[in-house]
């Protein structure tokens, strides 16, 4: 299977538990590794025969902008679904980054990621 990666997408949303979370909102990023078969689109040197990056870039960043939940385990799994709902994308890792996490000690970053398949 073929790898596409995005990395570094940036949105900002209003996820969390807290009451300033999801009033304030904060930045999130997002990266994905999306699997999928790159040969016929490689072949004939046509966009419509692999995933558009552009436009999944774009979604992800929807998503994460769109309703809040409590979880990034819970965003994960929508920006996963969503990556799936693509066109010959047949499985998506996602990592979701929460830099501004609200802990009280020093830290550079909180991530989950995930990996999801179509079944």
């Amino acid at each position: 299977m073929d790898r596409v990666a995005l990395r570094g997408l940036r949105a900002r949303g209003h996820h969390g538990v807290f009451p300033h979370e999801r009033e304030e909102g904060q930045t999130f990023v997002v990266d994905v590794v999306l699997g999928l078969d790159t040969a016929a689109a490689a072949a004939d040197d046509d966009l419509a025969k692999t995933v558009h990056y552009g436009i999944v870039a774009e979604e992800v960043v929807a998503v994460v902008e769109g309703d809040p939940v409590d979880l990034i385990e819970t965003l994960a799994e929508r920006i996963a679904q969503q990556c799936l709902s693509n066109d010959g994308v047949l499985e998506v890792e996602v990592t979701v980054h929460k830099p501004d996490a609200p802990i009280t000690v020093p830290f550079d970053d909180v991530t989950i990621t995930i990996t999801r398949s179509r079944v």
